[in-house]
């Protein structure tokens, strides 16, 4: 096992109190008031989500967009063949890498929202699409373009194309923290590393991705005992949902505490070959030809439109009420924000090895093209079905009912029963890896090593379990209203991403005058 994995730290001698305190301040009010009064704090909610997408919807569409484009231009820098993290050759084979990068944004979107998306938009196609009308053949590609425009290139590349770079130089070659503190060094030097900027700058961010990893696992428990339900006739009560979430939290702790080498790059190889098995199977036993054609011409769309797609107002101007792009842009964009700086804190830790150009490859077009593809085999079997016999999956889908679309679609193929059953396993796995990832990197970041106590690692597992457990029992509106408060936590998580247009792009020219490929760590230091 790798130092970084090492998990003979004590307890509490390398915390980081003022984050601990809080972050654990927040996890405990926010579930104390669910609790106390549901409706209060979802009034307060509401506010912040209307105002957050109001007045930074435009700010975070060109900052994704920026991200990106910025990206890509990197890649063609003279300095991009640099290999970071202090080692010749990658840590990980490209199988592992791959898998366990693509796992994380896949977690929360790769099932349910890939079947239930694109049928949402082929249903009511999205406003940018002005004049398609829906549940119509022309809907197809309109419905996939807006889904791959939510989970595609832009989405994957505020994850890290720009923040890891930025993290491996700052870490492995200056010895600055590998936390979201050090993004603000270009802005703020040692104040953000030392004192109160930094405490609340990994404050937020963990914060925004508690909120992000609770969401999933408690909205799972919900899917999984709807699916139980459906299978098996299990009742679809509290105590399934319960178990359910006991049974995750087990999982992704477990894998949390083996670290990176073990549990984790494990899970995610045994999620990565099982969805792959999936996809296979729903190509051949689908609509094979209807899948391929559509998935082109939504690709097509997607870029042809890329730019009008991606910077899309419609009414809201520049504060205006963002109305339709508030509840699925603008979120979406607030989810994938809220995670950023940590996830850019788990692939530095897995690319060591690795070249700036291949990270950014990665994260911007390879993750991206297969996760399009996913939601083509996925969505793209319900709208063919739907299209063949209408109301097939719509009906399932009335209402917004996520799992119910997935097993409508599932079910309507070859062994439908098993197929149905494997998915749900998918799933909570998918879900799995992302908690195991996250309950290591939080850890990490409210650790001053580069490493984190077993202690610390289960305390973040088993309070992330306990919070969606407390919200799932306020009832299902509990879950949504912590959802719907990860854009208001992405607020100034956006504001400490901002450093990273400009800062990536100085490290790969200052790489390219060095002239050689390799980072060497310039002094040492007790994280590296």
């Amino acid at each position: 096992m790798s130092q970084a994995d090492s998990n003979d730290l004590p307890v509490g001698s390398h915390i980081e109190w003022p984050i601990f305190i809080m972050t654990a301040s927040f996890i405990i009010a926010f579930c104390v008031w669910a609790l106390a009064d549901i409706d209060s704090l979802s009034a307060a909610v509401d506010w912040g989500f209307s105002a957050s997408a109001r007045f930074f919807g435009l700010y975070w569409q060109l900052l994704l967009l920026g991200t990106f484009l910025i990206g890509l231009a990197i890649c063609v820098l003279p300095g991009a063949a640099a290999r970071m993290g202090g080692r010749e050759v990658p840590e990980f084979n490209y199988f592992q890498w791959s898998s366990m990068i693509m796992c994380t944004l896949l977690a929360g979107g790769g099932v349910f929202w890939a079947a239930g998306e694109p049928m949402a938009h082929f249903l009511s196609p999205p406003p940018y699409f002005e004049g398609v009308a829906g549940k119509s053949a022309d809907a197809v590609a309109p419905a996939l373009a807006q889904a791959f425009m939510h989970w595609g290139f832009l989405a994957w590349a505020i994850l890290g194309a720009l923040t890891t770079i930025m993290l491996m130089y700052y870490h492995y070659e200056k010895g600055l923290p590998l936390a979201p503190r050090t993004l603000l060094y270009p802005v703020f030097g040692d104040r953000a590393i030392n004192g109160p900027i930094g405490w609340i700058a990994d404050a937020s961010c963990i914060i925004a991705v508690v909120a992000g990893t609770v969401g999933p696992i408690g909205f799972l428990g919900l899917q999984v005992s709807f699916g139980l339900n459906a299978l098996f006739g299990i009742p679809d009560v509290f105590v399934t949902q319960a178990l359910v979430i006991v049974g995750l939290v087990t999982i992704y702790t477990l894998s949390a505490v083996s670290g990176i080498n073990r549990g984790i790059q494990l899970l995610s190889s045994i999620n990565i070959v099982l969805a792959a098995v999936l996809l296979v199977f729903i190509l051949v036993a689908g609509p094979t030809g209807f899948i391929f054609s559509n998935y082109f011409n939504g690709l097509g769309t997607y870029l042809s439109d890329f730019f009008g797609m991606a910077l899309y107002r419609g009414d809201a101007g520049i504060f205006g009420d963002p109305g339709w792009l508030g509840w699925w842009t603008v979120f979406f964009w607030g989810w994938f924000l809220g995670y950023g700086p940590l996830m850019a804190m788990f692939i530095a830790r897995v690319s060591r090895g690795r070249s700036i150009r291949s990270i950014i490859i990665m994260l911007s077009i390879v993750a991206p093209i297969v996760t399009t593809f996913w939601f083509t085999i996925v969505g793209g079997t319900g709208l063919g079905m739907e299209i063949a016999n209408p109301d097939s999956v719509a009906r399932a889908f009335e209402g917004f009912n996520l799992p119910a679309a997935l097993l409508s679609i599932t079910q309507n193929l070859p062994l439908g029963f098993l197929i149905s059953a494997l998915f749900l396993i998918l799933t909570t796995i998918f879900v799995a890896t992302t908690g195991d990832s996250m309950t290591y990197v939080i850890s990490v970041a409210m650790s001053n090593q580069d490493r984190s106590a077993v202690g610390v690692r289960v305390f973040w597992g088993l309070a992330m379990g306990a919070m969606a457990m407390i919200l799932i029992y306020t009832g299902s509106g509990g879950i949504g209203k912590l959802q719907s408060f990860i854009v208001v936590t992405a607020v100034p998580v956006s504001l400490i991403l901002l450093p990273s247009l400009w800062d990536a792009a100085r490290i790969t020219l200052l790489k390219g005058r060095e002239g050689r490929p390799l980072d060497r760590p310039v002094q040492s230091s007790s994280r590296a």
